[in-house]
């Protein structure tokens, strides 16, 4: 594994009352519409998660990913990240690209929605559905 490891939503939320930062890697569109973590309950250093699409809209990749990592995670190095997206697809690869910039990073299993029903909805699992903080769309 070339990142610190996959956490379930539960241990996830344990890391940020540990004062690890969540990073919400998922789209603008995403975080509008779906909703977000809401993380201050968690009281750690840094309250607010950080949001940095992995993908852009159309799914072309965010070729400033990293920069932008770097930029809003200023002043914050030697904390852990820990990598949120939809499924926990994407959060892989942004915690593979933040080890490889010098991060302890970890993935959160589930995502944020989690896996789909056999209808499709997506309530199987995940962040929100595991009942951890959130709070309506963002942007």
């Amino acid at each position: 594994m070339s990142y610190a490891g996959d956490l379930t939503p539960q241990q996830a939320w344990a890391k940020l009352e540990d004062g690890a930062i969540l990073v919400d890697v998922r789209t603008e569109g995403e975080w509008a519409h779906i909703g977000t973590p809401d993380t201050a309950p968690a009281g750690g250093k840094r309250n607010d998660p950080l949001f940095i699409q992995w993908n852009l809209a159309g799914g072309i990749p965010n070729s400033q990913f990293v920069a932008q990592l770097k930029q809003q995670a200023a002043g914050a190095e030697g904390n852990e990240l820990v990598f949120l997206c939809r499924s926990g697809a994407r959060s892989i690869a942004a915690a593979v690209a933040a080890t490889e910039a010098g991060y302890t990073s970890y993935n959160v299993l589930e995502g944020f929605e989690g896996e789909p029903d056999r209808d499709g909805e997506r309530t199987v699992n995940g962040w929100k559905n595991r009942g951890l903080p959130t709070q309506s769309g963002k942007h």
